[in-house]
């Protein structure tokens, strides 16, 4: 069996039990590397074989979960905050379909949700935004037209911004074109819940200044939204006195 796990968006303490569980009762441990803190290798036992996928291509990785399964061992893939996203998970789960071998998924705490725990932020405040977009700035990996940026910043929404610090002045370019105001509250999110993590409050229109006063090139996540900054919202429905729900009737002012 192959558990894809998703490791958190970096203290070691933010997988859940679930993952924890399975990194301790593993045989093998193909981790990513590049963005895993390797704190929670800890977890494994003594005699858990590892592998950091950093180095490593597809079929590689295939070969060793491949391996690992012949010999009944149990084989943990664990990637960064939530496989789900930016994962590159899909391809791994084909090979396995071809090959016979099962597998199944313990999700992951992502980064922009770590970031807002941090934050005390609230993506979703009445009357400000009820949406959260989550994309990435278009590179190696294309996007499809319609997900550009500048199409997706035309709603105004709450942003999550993955993959995309090593391009900070093209980001605020897209974002400024696609309709969000200078003055737009951002924040660039340096590797959040890690222990040397750093938040750097900024403007859509001061994130490129802000990204290089601070040498972020990698490993950043860029927030975008008047939820990042503001006190101007509107009281949720939920707990409102007046609000009659399914559990309590209301009573008028």
């Amino acid at each position: 069996m192959i558990d894809f796990v998703g490791a958190g968006p970096g203290a070691a303490d933010l997988i859940t039990v679930r993952g924890m569980r399975l990194l301790q009762g593993a045989d093998v441990i193909i981790y990513a590397g590049s963005l895993v803190n390797e704190e929670l290798l800890s977890y494994a036992g003594e005699d858990t074989e590892i592998h950091n996928s950093a180095k490593m291509t597809l079929d590689e990785i295939i070969d060793v979960m491949k391996r690992a399964d012949a010999l009944g061992k149990q084989v943990v893939r664990l990637h960064t905050g939530d496989q789900s996203l930016y994962g590159a998970v899909k391809e791994q789960m084909d090979a396995l379909d071809a090959l016979g071998i099962p597998y199944r998924s313990t999700p992951g705490v992502s980064a922009c949700f770590g970031a807002a725990a941090e934050l005390d932020l609230e993506y979703t405040l009445p009357g400000v935004s009820q949406t959260l977009i989550i994309s990435r700035m278009e590179g190696v990996t294309k996007v499809p037209d319609e997900e550009k940026i500048e199409k997706l910043a035309a709603h105004h929404a709450s942003m999550a911004i993955y993959l995309s610090a090593g391009m900070l002045p093209k980001l605020q370019e897209k974002l400024l074109c696609g309709g969000y105001n200078e003055s737009t509250p951002a924040m660039i999110a340096y590797k959040a819940t890690w222990p040397d993590k750093a938040y750097y409050p900024c403007t859509v229109g001061t994130i490129e200044k802000t990204g290089k006063e601070n040498g972020i090139t990698k490993t950043a996540l860029v927030l975008v939204g008047d939820v990042i900054s503001t006190s101007c919202y509107e009281r949720s429905k939920l707990y409102d006195k007046t609000f009659t729900t399914g559990y309590r009737t209301g009573r008028p002012e």
